[in-house]
């Protein structure tokens, strides 16, 4: 009888200990959310991908940091300078991503991150039938996150930009691509790449690299006053990354360009 006294006090004292481990580690994960998303604020994207990836240590499975160091590795790595830097931290976002997937096969999120990552390693592979499946697993991953949430915003975006990319490439490019895409390039067009990207700027007000590609489109599409209406409000938006400076500025261009 005693044994089984301290036995059942045992596991409960364990039990104990495993909440008060588990609530402190949501306790120290919401301390660096906030630390991430804080210098995120003041444009230190390293700083808050490190806070993500601290996160990940804890909490392997989190959607949201996971969808975060997807999308801050391939931001830092487009600036990284040397090429082989810049493929591995791409690998490092395509990884995240097939994680977020993994563990939440029912998250829109977790799809837009895999077609996010897989977007970016198409600048970095060097061999063409990766590199087309690269190409179509950015078009079913965006497909994926919009048939669960048809209002995610960035997932609009990547939809969105990957019509627009289809749409200019040259004839050699897309006769290339024709022969080796899996299944058939799907039907693509500037029209489909405005509904997508108009779905994102509702939802994204100020996602400035949005509003670049909308203006292309626009543009593109022979509808030059929509480009100078959509680009006169992206010379007017907030720097909220480390990139929109620059975009700006060539949308600023574009914008004179047209005037």
């Amino acid at each position: 009888m005693f044994t089984k006294k301290l036995l059942h006090y045992s596991l409960t004292i364990l039990c104990l200990i495993g909440l008060n481990i588990h609530k402190t580690f949501a306790q120290d994960n919401n301390v660096l959310f906030k630390q991430a998303s804080n210098a995120e604020i003041a444009l230190n994207e390293q700083q808050a991908l490190d806070l993500y990836k601290k996160i990940l240590v804890t909490d392997p499975n989190n959607l949201k940091a996971l969808v975060k160091a997807t999308e801050l590795s391939c931001s830092t790595g487009e600036r990284l300078p040397i090429a082989n830097d810049k493929r591995i931290t791409f690998q490092s976002a395509l990884a995240y991503a097939q994680r977020a997937v993994a563990a939440h096969p029912e998250a829109a999120e977790s799809y837009y991150a895999l077609a996010l990552a897989s977007a970016k390693m198409t600048e970095v592979e060097s061999n063409k039938k990766q590199l087309v499946q690269y190409v179509k697993d950015i078009k079913t991953n965006a497909d994926k996150a919009l048939s669960i949430n048809p209002n995610l915003g960035m997932a609009n975006f990547v939809e969105g930009r990957w019509h627009y990319e289809m749409n200019e490439l040259n004839w050699a490019k897309k006769l290339a691509l024709k022969t080796m895409y899996p299944g058939g390039v799907p039907a693509t067009s500037y029209d489909s790449a405005i509904v997508y990207l108009e779905k994102c700027r509702k939802t994204e007000p100020y996602y400035v690299l949005n509003y670049l590609i909308l203006a292309k489109s626009y543009k593109a599409n022979n509808n030059p006053s929509k480009a100078i209406e959509i680009l006169q409000q992206l010379v007017k938006l907030p720097i909220r990354t480390p990139d929109d400076a620059a975009l700006k500025a060539e949308g600023q261009k574009l914008l004179d360009s047209l005037m």
